[in-house]
């Protein structure tokens, strides 16, 4: 591979900010993986946002991007899976598997999308020093006859659109909106970007803690919510703290603390097959590694009001929730899923339908 842009390329970042910005270019924030592709004739390579490659995951996208991007071509762009009109990152997810033969049916059973947002080089040039809004004009040449299952990401430089988008499109399973400035350069593994994210606010079960790996201070808090049939779900996780909070919360937490986990809701936790009719923490993960997934079990008594911008499949905080206050005022019998605001259902092919 010989291109004017070689990997490893970590991309550009982006910033959380309340609201939309003016006088930018926007684009919807995908909820998938970040990636970015180099073509060079027959070779591709998927590169991850810590730049390792995603390539062996991912080989249907391999044989639709050789047939599909130019021929000399590195992208920035979101590898995504669709079910019923809505993301599905969980789907995504089980695709980081070291059986080649499981990547393989899964390629077949649950297909991956990539939906292009920038253009990095294209033929023998590189594009790192060229302001966006011509980088843009040269990627909708490029992808403006590319067919599914590659995708030109739609963008728009009109603010009411954006702030419609953010809107709607959170229906189909999307974050939120991307404002980029229209002469920015691209500036690798720099939060040149902005974001701008949902945020919603629900009242938890706290039902347990995760030490910090510096010692034995707070990590993170577990969260429950209760379902229709009156069981304590694991919904995530709030983290943020400081390190003198953390130690406050070990004393503010002794009370509540089970000398085992035996009687607490989440008691078969370190059962693989218990995982599979309910959620609970310590959940088995590739992503983890060999990392400590033991917990301090809690009396299920306190109820905390958490911040959260987006649930996964309606089931699981999609990031770590950030913690607002202690709700004394509340039950924990009270902190159910009917308390979720549900975003209006959007089709994800009418986002994917209006890029130009």
């Amino acid at each position: 591979m010989d291109l004017p842009v070689m990997p490893p390329v970590k991309p550009m970042l982006a910033k959380s900010v309340a609201k939309i910005p003016p006088g930018m270019q926007y684009e919807a924030k995908w909820d998938g993986f970040r990636a970015v592709v180099f073509r060079d004739g027959a070779d591709i390579e998927l590169g991850s946002r810590t730049g390792k490659p995603l390539t062996r995951y991912f080989p249907e996208l391999v044989e639709a991007l050789r047939e599909r991007v130019p021929e000399r071509c590195v992208l920035d762009g979101e590898i995504v899976i669709a079910r019923d009109g809505r993301l599905d990152f969980d789907a995504l997810t089980e695709r980081i598997h070291p059986a080649d033969s499981r990547v393989r049916t899964l390629a077949e059973r649950t297909p991956a999308s990539f939906v292009a947002f920038d253009l990095l080089a294209l033929a023998d040039e590189s594009l790192l020093d060229v302001p966006l809004t011509d980088r843009r004009a040269l990627l909708t040449t490029a992808l403006s006859e590319v067919t599914p299952p590659v995708h030109l990401a739609p963008a728009t430089t009109d603010i009411d659109v954006a702030r419609n988008w953010f809107e709607q499109y959170e229906g189909a399973g999307l974050d939120g909106v991307i404002a980029k400035p229209l002469g920015l350069h691209y500036l690798q593994d720099e939060r040149a970007m902005f974001k701008i994210k949902h945020e919603r606010t629900a009242d938890v079960v706290v039902a347990g803690y995760r030490l910090h790996k510096s010692g034995p201070v707070v990590g993170s808090l577990l969260l429950g919510l209760y379902d229709d049939r009156g069981a304590l779900q694991h919904v995530g996780v709030s983290a943020a703290f400081t390190m003198k909070r953390r130690a406050e919360l070990v004393d503010e937490l002794e009370p509540l603390r089970m000398d085992d986990v035996t009687g607490h809701p989440w008691a078969a936790w370190s059962d693989e097959a218990a995982h599979e009719t309910a959620r609970l923490p310590g959940a088995p993960s590739r992503w983890s590694g060999k990392k400590d997934l033991s917990w301090v079990p809690l009396r299920p008594e306190r109820v905390a009001e958490v911040a959260y911008d987006h649930m996964e499949n309606g089931a699981r905080f999609r990031h770590t929730a950030r913690f607002r206050r202690w709700r004394p005022d509340r039950t924990p019998e009270s902190c159910t899923y009917g308390q979720l605001e549900e975003p209006v259902r959007y089709d994800l092919d009418e986002i994917l339908g209006t890029a130009g």
